[in-house]
């Protein structure tokens, strides 16, 4: 059964087609990996999910309500986190008061489903220390477990491996996949690094030119032409050439 769907959305910046008519679904319980080349549209995608973008066209409904007739700060409340491809913290205030953010939904003991969630991400210690000078890969432990405090049933990860090292990507694949098991819920990974992506995925959708390209179980994708020409580029002469620059309206939180 889908928890999200996407139908025939697009969005535009001006004359770039971000997102071009994709649609997709989201099934409850999985891990859906949204992957493409740099400037495909996943993270538009996301933000449209979020409400920061509204489509130009198109639908995207969640556990079967429309999410467009939400306000952005209705979100969270409906059951749906995220975490940033650039970190978004606040530098000023500690661990436990960045992840406080993320439970203004929940009422009465909030600072103690905080600290619990800290605790969750392996950062117990930590919950009094400023969120300044602590190491990127804690960065990103923080602002996930602000994301999991409000409890959601969709978790959208826009990539957690950005910065992590082999060792730390294995973990988080691990991770994930605990996150999913012990809290019921979905994801949908944003990724670049292919491997955690097909690692840890039971579906994949893939995005080129704000266009879907393909979909399917991760081998079925890995071997799918238009997606190894979408990373590598036709062949010319025997060798792969490199495809045309995929680009697309930045914004603040660089859409891609």
């Amino acid at each position: 059964m889908a928890l999200l769907s996407l139908r025939n959305v697009t969005r535009r910046f001006g004359g770039i087609v971000a997102l071009d008519g994709i649609s997709l679904d989201v099934d409850e319980g999985q891990i859906v990996g949204l992957i493409g080349p740099n400037g495909a549209g996943k993270t538009t995608a996301f933000n449209v999910i979020t409400r920061l973008y509204t489509p130009n066209e198109g639908e995207v409904e969640f556990a079967g309500e429309s999410l467009l007739k939400a306000p952005v700060h209705g979100i969270v409340g409906r059951g749906i986190a995220r975490t940033f491809q650039n970190v978004e913290l606040f530098k000023t205030m500690t661990v436990l008061d960045n992840v406080l953010v993320g439970a203004h939904t929940r009422g009465r003991g909030v600072e103690q489903q905080a600290l619990e969630a800290i605790d969750y991400v392996g950062l117990g210690g930590l919950a009094g220390r400023s969120v300044a000078g602590l190491p990127f890969g804690t960065l990103k432990r923080v602002e996930l477990a602000r994301a999991l405090v409000s409890e959601p049933k969709l978790l959208l990860l826009d990539e957690p491996a950005g910065g992590l090292n082999h060792e730390e990507v294995e973990e988080l694949g691990r991770f994930i996949r605990q996150i999913r098991d012990d809290r019921k819920l979905t994801v949908l990974l944003v990724e670049h690094h292919m491997n955690l992506v097909m690692g840890i995925s039971d579906h994949v959708h893939v995005l080129n030119f704000g266009k879907k390209i393909a979909e399917g179980p991760p081998a079925e994708v890995r071997a799918n032409p238009a997606v190894i020409e979408a990373y590598l580029g036709k062949e010319e002469n025997g060798r792969p050439s490199s495809p045309a620059p995929v680009s697309e309206a930045k914004e603040p939180d660089g859409a891609a």
